[in-house]
């Protein structure tokens, strides 16, 4: 049944990214256009580190660290997950209820619904940071690290993830999204281009154990600069994992609530 799915998913998977591509000048110039918009976040760090040496201990290239894991992290979730993200749109035109009606779970079909593959331009430039920022971070790299790294970047984008089904699952309730999510989604892209410490301690408490974007952020990254002795650290984005769980909850709660909008 797995295999099935997956396959399944990869039939959904060429398709969109056929479709996108029949107007490859489109696609480019919405990618480039991607690319810019994050690129104007990038010089306002360099603008900001052109003035100071380091904010709250942390130099040019380890918050460029910090900025590319939050980026490609937030672009992976949003390329893949981008269902969620315009979930309103399929209950308040009344697709929804075809998804209902078919065999396949409704989290696989609205996630097989969009792909949008013209984030590649953020994740262009995550990739570009990185080259730049894991040599020049200071941080002196080993396989555990390395693994961190790779923990932080994957365990970020499920965690965005679940921030989108959340999303999605308000609009059982309220038709039409709810804007104050974007705060927690495009916002933290946004903020976490600098550590979350740098917010103050209510902000990082509130995104360690209420919205736990730190986990995968802030903790892991003290690890990989040796500025904490606290081995646990490293494990930080697993345990942001659990996020997913409430999320899924919320998720089917808000579904056994849903009235069709008779569209």
């Amino acid at each position: 049944m797995k295999l099935n799915t997956m396959k399944l998913y990869a039939k959904y998977f060429t398709m969109h990214l056929k479709s996108q591509m029949q107007y490859k000048v489109s696609f480019f110039f919405t990618a480039l256009g991607q690319f810019l918009i994050s690129f104007t976040a990038l010089l306002g760090v360099w603008f900001m580190f052109s003035r100071f040496n380091e904010v709250e201990g942390f130099t040019f290239p380890q918050v460029l660290l910090c900025f590319a894991v939050v980026l490609m992290s937030f672009s992976l979730a949003e390329c893949f997950a981008r269902g969620f993200d315009v979930f309103p749109r399929m209950i308040s035109n009344g697709e929804f209820d075809r998804v209902l009606t078919r065999p396949r779970g409704e989290i696989f079909q609205v996630l097989a619904s969009q792909i949008e593959f013209t984030r590649i331009g953020r994740l262009a430039q995550a990739v570009l940071i990185f080259c730049y920022a894991i040599p020049f971070g200071g941080v002196q790299w080993n396989a555990g690290k390395i693994f961190t790294l790779f923990l932080m970047v994957i365990c970020g984008s499920l965690i965005y993830f679940g921030l989108f089904l959340i999303y999605a699952a308000f609009s059982f309730f309220t038709i039409e999204g709810l804007e104050f999510m974007n705060i927690l989604t495009d916002g933290s892209r946004e903020f976490g281009r600098y550590p979350f410490s740098v917010y103050g301690r209510g902000v990082l408490r509130f995104l360690t154990f209420i919205v736990p974007l730190a986990l995968f952020q802030y903790y892991p990254l003290l690890y990989l600069l040796d500025l904490s002795q606290n081995p646990l650290y490293r494990f930080c984005p697993l345990l942001g994992l659990l996020f997913i769980i409430p999320a899924y909850a919320f998720w089917r709660f808000g579904l056994s609530r849903y009235k069709s909008t008779g569209s």
